[in-house]
């Protein structure tokens, strides 16, 4: 899994593998180390409670909810992404950006760059 940070907005990018456990096991997770008691979490879960697409932050760990009907109409159709828009400020002043995507492998890829669980690129030719 991918994530991007830009701003108010997240992007999160799952291969065909984490797409297939995220349905069946319902999450994918993932941990970036920086020392050995510094790590920084993310992780996307279905779950079937949850009425909307919803980022938390909990000092260390992000964590995006997404509907389980959601994910199962995501994961078995065309559709390439998922997004949302959360307020971030009281009022509704500010909103985040959240956006899942089935990641699709680079048509321009460096040779060691290893695409073998992304989707096949729309646009590549036969």
């Amino acid at each position: 899994m991918k994530l991007r940070i830009r701003d108010n907005s997240i992007r999160l990018r799952l291969g065909r593998g984490e797409v297939r456990r995220l349905l069946d096991e319902g999450r994918v997770a993932a941990v970036t180390r920086f020392a050995p008691s510094q790590q920084f979490e993310y992780e996307i879960e279905q779950a079937a409670d949850a009425p909307d697409v919803v980022a938390t932050f909990d000092g260390k760990r992000l964590l995006v909810r997404v509907p389980s009907r959601v994910v199962r109409h995501w994961a078995a159709g065309e559709e390439v992404a998922i997004s949302a828009g959360q307020p971030t400020g009281a009022g509704g002043c500010g909103m985040l950006s959240i956006l899942i995507e089935k990641d699709f492998e680079c048509l321009d890829a460096p040779a060691a760059e290893a695409q073998e669980d992304a989707f096949p690129n729309p646009r590549r030719r036969c």
